[in-house]
């Protein structure tokens, strides 16, 4: 996904000088076509993501839309001030890229795992929020930002589903994409976690389970009509996040529900449980020992059904 954003912020920088990205002092053999391409729309700024995020508000007030580009946490919760005080207050077009979602870099521990920063983005008034789950999303999300009006988060993760697993149709931003039809349950997710997703919706329809699977690729503006729709048309809605259940997708799902008076038969919610990730691991050991990978969602599908 991150190629696939490198890919699209060219094409659209060559067309229009206005994109300006900065970087965080990384990132540099993938975005070398960048700045080749485009050397008078690109800065280096340096580990210094308070400065970088200060430097993309002045540039989005002189009429350039910014994306700043970081690991992780790093152009989230290193420079929170300076997101609320300059982007987000002031509507600016700024765009924060964050590389490295959830457990993408599991093995340098806790620091460098994402997994509270979709609720601190999504508590933003005026900021836009994309979660894409493969290529397709990714691609799709980074035109809309370049469109859009105010300040933006892009959460880029390592994905490995491909066109064939994702669904059919044209990408629309905020509304979710059909993957799978069904009638059962519902299973919804944000991000790279969808290939989990994918693996336990295979396994549960061998074994008569009929699963429907959204991908929200955005959870601000949330696609609130296909939550409507999952609650009415199935037997209940689990959401899968590589994120902290509190303030993440699964209680932006249970706000709309909330909101609409419109409730599914059962309701669950997969993701972190008011814990610190404190082991370390590749990403796929972590879903494991966190109790988000695919056995965990036919375990709790079965448990929902029973």
């Amino acid at each position: 996904m991150r190629d696939q954003f490198i890919e699209t912020i060219t094409e659209l920088a060559k067309k229009d000088d206005r994109i300006f990205l900065i970087t965080g002092d990384l990132g540099f053999k993938v975005l070398d076509n960048f700045i080749a391409t485009c050397p008078d729309q690109f800065l280096n700024a340096g580990i210094a993501e308070q400065n970088m995020t200060g430097i993309a508000a002045g540039l989005a007030l002189e009429g350039r839309i910014v994306f700043t580009y970081s690991i992780a946490n790093f152009p989230t919760f290193r420079c929170l001030e300076q997101l609320r005080n300059d982007v987000a207050y002031h509507d600016l077009n700024v765009n924060v890229v964050s590389v490295g979602a959830g457990f993408s870099y599991g093995a340098l521990g806790m620091s460098h795992h994402a997994t509270e920063d979709i609720a601190l983005m999504r508590s933003m008034p005026g900021m836009t929020v994309g979660v894409p789950s493969d290529f397709i999303e990714t691609d799709g999300i980074t035109r809309f930002f370049t469109e859009k009006k105010g300040p933006g988060y892009l959460r880029i993760d390592k994905s490995w589903i491909t066109g064939d697993n994702a669904s059919s149709g044209d990408f629309s931003f905020s509304k979710a994409r059909v993957v799978k039809e069904g009638t059962d349950v519902t299973l919804m997710s944000v991000g790279g976690i969808l290939e989990e997703v994918l693996v336990a919706e295979e396994m549960l329809s061998s074994l008569g389970v009929s699963c429907r699977v959204l991908s929200f690729h955005s959870v601000k503006p949330i696609d609130s009509a296909a939550i409507i729709a999952a609650c009415k048309e199935t037997k209940g809605i689990l959401t899968v996040e590589e994120h902290v259940l509190d303030g993440g997708f699964g209680s932006a799902v249970s706000e709309v529900c909330m909101d609409n008076n419109v409730f599914p038969k059962k309701f669950s919610r997969i993701g972190l449980s008011n814990v610190f990730s404190s082991v370390v691991g590749s990403q796929k050991y972590l879903r494991k020992h966190y109790k988000m990978d695919s056995n965990a969602i036919i375990e709790r599908v079965q448990k929902m059904l029973s």
